[in-house]
């Protein structure tokens, strides 16, 4: 069962590995892409290991978060308005690359590069806190509240890291306009957000307490 689901984990990290090369390193047109390699490095190598530490220590989750679908109509849109915004930032930055549009100092990508990890870290926690997350809108069968650690400070923590990486992402990369493309994913979580807070209130018992008692869904004191 491992021995297939390793398979499976190394042909998706490879096709993603390839997707994203293609995307950044064609519309610049070299391989000498400095800020490209240095996303690759920070986003494939820590989920590298992170899949391996999944297949030995909870392989059920790996497998859960490899073979997601997404049943909800409105949720698919959402993840196809997020893969357009993805394929659209990192066209742009290959582009700003060859053309020379807006050039940032390398210590931008360096720091935007440390807030990334940052946010990767806080995104592992989450998973060891939660052990019913998933890449899909659900309710689980004997699902309970989780309101400790980063759940106690805000109601999605996940959104909270991956707004972090994403948006730090556009620095990495060296590009101000794809950072600027990037944002769209606060309108797109804010709308994913919604829908899943209507399928918890409904399916998940004590959610509503949860959502009273912590008031704030990403930021804290913000939104």
């Amino acid at each position: 069962m491992k021995t297939k689901l390793f398979f499976q984990a190394v042909g998706k990290f490879l096709a993603g590995l390839l997707l994203v090369g293609l995307l950044l390193f064609l519309p610049a047109g070299t391989l000498r892409f400095w800020n490209g390699w240095l996303l690759i490095l920070i986003l494939f190598v820590p989920m590298f290991f992170a899949g391996i530490v999944l297949l030995v220590r909870n392989p059920a989750l790996l497998e859960k978060r490899l073979h997601a679908k997404e049943e909800e109509q409105e949720q698919k849109a959402v993840l196809a308005l997020s893969g357009l915004m993805f394929v659209a930032a990192f066209v742009v930055a290959g582009l700003n690359c060859r053309f020379g549009w807006i050039t940032l100092p390398r210590w931008v990508a360096l720091v935007a590069a440390g807030l990334f990890l940052a946010a990767y870290a806080m995104y592992a926690e989450v998973l060891r806190e939660n052990v019913y997350l998933s890449r899909t809108i659900e309710v689980q069968e004997h699902q309970a509240v989780v309101d400790t650690g980063l759940y106690g400070v805000v109601r999605h923590p996940m959104y909270a890291a991956t707004l972090l990486l994403f948006l730090s992402m556009g620095f990495v990369l060296g590009s101000p306009l794809s950072f600027v493309i990037l944002l769209a994913y606060i309108p797109i979580i804010a709308k994913r957000i919604r829908n899943e807070e209507a399928v918890l209130l409904e399916g998940l018992e004590g959610y509503a307490a949860y959502r009273a008692r912590v008031k704030y869904k990403v930021i804290p004191f913000i939104w």
